[in-house]
């Protein structure tokens, strides 16, 4: 994105100050331009730094938001207007735990710096107790306690923190003696982690698995960034790693890296979900991969495209994922109907009258949409996909 930003690509880079926040309801990730170097700095610090990049998580569409007057307050610039040293003259005695990069609902930047404390003795039991909101653009500051920290702010605790402090409770929670001889019951998160933007907030996830070092997964762990809440779901599986392998297996002929997954509900089944990147670090395919059984394996080009491969997958293996209580009975008149074909297979879409909604039909599943056009009355049953406002049909009357 840089290189066709003409007035911008030889003065400043892209920070490595990025977050993954919720904004107007939707994941994106922010980062912040910087100065390419001190030089720099001295040519442009009056204007400061002119904007931020959004990417959004969903479409990867890529914006430079431009701020007026820039920029003044980042860990790039140098002396009063340096993020370091600008809250330091003001909180002296805080023990400041990094920086976030953040913008609020009306788009303005804001570095969210929280601070930490410690908790058992001098330095341990590390711990949250509140966050520094800086205006990115004017210095304007406010600190807020750990239980009045805004909605808009997305990023208090870090990952690392949150992990850190549940393994403590998953090594100890049966005291400390239990943790060295007979660890029962002792849990440990997995290596590696995710997230997931759920309810306006962003969430950890991670699987939990025993400290005797087994290849599988015992339960997952969320964990909320703002407030700390923390949500445990006991689901037995194959660890994360090895889906990501089965993942890469698939396409090991092109070569294609797998992300950490994440875990979703597809049809009733908790399965591990992938993006598969090549070396540059673009996104080529999507794979899903079922946990209890990772030998099931699906990929697509496209979301849409992968999740149906992987519902025929365990439909092949006698997996019913048809969840009754997202079943969809509709009935209407046919507005518009609109044949494509994919990979040789014919699909019908069908907008009944009055709805935004798409119902996607595989042709060969259902041989009465042959029969069917646009103003005839049909009854359908559908259920939901992963894309929003699409429904795949599995019965038309």
């Amino acid at each position: 994105k840089m290189g066709s930003m003409v007035d911008m690509v030889s003065q400043y880079e892209v920070s490595n100050y990025f977050s993954q926040i919720n904004y107007m309801e939707k994941p994106v990730r922010v980062t912040p331009l910087r100065y390419g170097d001190v030089v720099k700095w001295i040519t442009n610090r009056k204007t400061g730094i002119p904007g931020y990049i959004r990417i959004d998580m969903t479409t990867q569409d890529v914006e430079l938001i431009r701020v007026q007057p820039g920029i003044r307050y980042s860990p790039s610039e140098h002396f009063g207007r340096n993020l370091y040293r600008y809250l330091r003259f003001h909180y002296p005695t805080a023990m400041f735990r990094g920086f976030n990069f953040e913008i609020n609902e009306e788009g303005i930047p804001f570095w969210i710096c929280p601070v930490q404390e410690h908790t058992i003795g001098l330095f341990g039991g590390r711990d949250i107790k509140g966050a520094v909101a800086v205006n990115a653009v004017t210095g304007e500051h406010t600190y807020y306690a750990i239980n009045n920290i805004p909605q808009w702010i997305d990023k208090v605790y870090d990952a690392p923190l949150l992990i850190e402090q549940y393994d403590y409770y998953g090594t100890l929670k049966n005291g400390f003696i239990n943790s060295v001889f007979g660890q029962r019951d002792c849990l440990q998160t997995t290596e590696g982690y995710n997230y997931l933007a759920l309810d306006d907030d962003v969430w950890v996830y991670t699987g939990v698995t025993s400290v005797s070092g087994d290849e599988s997964n015992v339960g997952f762990v969320l964990m909320n960034q703002r407030t700390k809440e923390t949500k445990y779901y006991q689901i037995s599986g194959a660890k994360e790693v090895s889906a990501m392998s089965s993942a890469e297996g698939q396409v090991q002929h092109l070569g294609y890296i797998s992300t950490f997954p994440l875990l979703l509900n597809i049809g009733g089944e908790p399965t591990y979900f992938m993006a598969l990147k090549d070396d540059a670090g673009l996104v080529k395919k999507y794979a899903m991969v079922n946990i209890q059984k990772y030998q099931l394996v699906a990929t697509g080009d496209t979301v849409g495209e992968c999740e149906k491969v992987y519902r025929n997958l365990m439909a092949g293996s006698g997996i019913n994922t048809t969840n009754e209580a997202s079943k969809k009975s509709v009935s209407g008149k046919i507005a518009l109907l609109k044949d494509i074909v994919v990979e040789g297979n014919s699909f019908y879409y069908i907008i009944l009258e009055g709805e935004d909604n798409i119902y996607e039909i595989e042709a060969k599943d259902n041989l009465e949409i042959l029969k069917k056009k646009e103003g005839d009355t049909v009854t359908l049953v559908a259920i939901p996909t992963m894309q929003e406002g699409i429904f795949e049909v599995i019965s038309l009357k």
